[in-house]
């Protein structure tokens, strides 16, 4: 392809006179002397001479061995576009060279990352990366550091640390989401939460020994991890107050608790479960129905409750105050089951009033120090006492 010249004059065509033959003006001739015959661009001069083309496929060859990418492509580009150089008298030589021998090397790393399974591990990293770009991975029982101390929000990464020091969050359970099309922010944090909440016992089985200012945090799933295949709920203990760490592990189960102390905890629980059923209605008169059948589900677990306090053996030290706790059980059990089947509201709170102090958590102290546990009566949000037996 040929460029024409610019518009204008046409250049002269030689031959052109000698340089001693031309005027200067008012300046004269050149201060140096010219040779004998000498014919300035004697070859013809065109400021639009052009190079010969650089071969594309050598330009290619050197990107893909640059990146490493497709390294087996890189090298049959880079030897195509050597034969196509030496037939065609193009440049780029120095880029097909390179490009193919790059390449090769990459095709070289590639093979032997296949052979040792590291191929297996790096698609691992990147598939972690594209979970919206977080690389976070947790094992029940582990304690991290979240940026800037905050377990809310957003999150890309944590920095795993003892559980023995200073730490911002403790990994207690994780599960995964089913499969599907994402299901929507709200509907992924209501899931979470509701598992979170329920998963939590079987990690801190004394839920006395719990902190107060400790609350339970989850890491979940963004839509943009959703799309790479990201489905784990991490559950996590974690300060109310993100300006505050957590010290020490908050495990306490068969791990770290004796038998005798996991079969009390273990009837606590019972309980516990029946007494987080109540409905949603706070006031009796508004769903008595509700309220009965909830009175009927605590009457039966405390009478569960008490069947396995008798059925354990207990050290010699706790016999005395676990059968104590038993009795009040036993009662507690008979008031609440009136309640069951209360006529009107009025019936209801007259046996539930009993029923309900019979089950005070301070009838469980001497139990529980008799058996090593924890003994500081958790407060509920508005300062008083809570119900749980734990």
């Amino acid at each position: 392809m040929s460029i024409p010249p610019p518009s204008g004059p046409h250049q002269p065509e030689g031959p052109f006179p000698h340089p001693a033959s031309q005027s200067y003006g008012p300046y004269g001739p050149p201060p140096y002397p010219q040779p004998a015959g000498y014919q300035p661009w004697a070859q013809g001069y065109s400021p639009y001479n052009h190079p010969a083309p650089v071969n594309g496929l050598a330009i290619a060859s050197l990107v893909l061995g640059v990146l490493c990418f497709l390294p087996g492509v890189g090298l049959a580009l880079g030897l195509v576009a050597l034969r196509q150089i030496r037939r065609r008298g193009e440049r780029g030589t120095g880029l097909a060279v390179g490009g193919a021998v790059l390449s090769g090397v990459g095709l070289a790393l590639w093979a032997l990352l296949i052979a040792t399974g590291g191929a297996a591990e790096m698609w691992h990293g990147f598939k972690e990366g594209a979970r919206g770009g977080t690389t976070i991975s947790l094992a029940e029982g582990e304690c991290f550091d979240a940026p800037d101390g905050a377990l809310t929000g957003d999150t890309y990464d944590v920095d795993k640390v003892p559980c023995a020091g200073a730490h911002d969050g403790e990994v207690f359970a994780s599960f995964r989401l089913p499969g599907g099309a994402y299901p929507g922010d709200d509907a992924v944090a209501d899931t979470a939460e509701e598992r979170c909440w329920s998963l939590q016992d079987g990690y801190a089985m004394d839920g006395w020994a719990v902190p107060q200012d400790v609350d339970v945090y989850y890491l979940s799933p963004t839509e943009e991890s959703w799309s790479a295949g990201d489905r784990e709920v991490t559950c996590v203990f974690g300060n109310t107050d993100e300006s505050e760490d957590l010290t020490g592990s908050l495990r306490n189960d068969e791990t770290v608790l004796d038998a005798h102390q996991v079969a009390y905890l273990k009837a606590a629980h019972v309980l516990n479960a029946a007494l987080e059923t109540a409905p949603d209605e706070e006031y009796v008169e508004d769903d008595l129905p509700g309220h009965k059948a909830w009175a009927g589900r605590v009457a039966t677990a405390l009478g569960e409750q008490a069947g396995i306090l008798r059925g354990h053996h207990w050290p010699a030290g706790a016999r005395k105050p676990v059968a104590a706790l038993a009795a009040d059980l036993d009662w507690a059990r008979a008031e609440w089951a009136k309640a069951a089947k209360a006529e009107d509201a009025d019936a209801f709170y007259e046996h539930y009033d009993t029923g309900f102090d019979l089950i005070e958590p301070k009838r469980a102290v001497a139990a529980r120090t008799a058996l090593g546990l924890a003994t500081t009566v958790p407060l509920g949000d508005d300062g008083a006492d809570t119900s749980i037996q734990v």
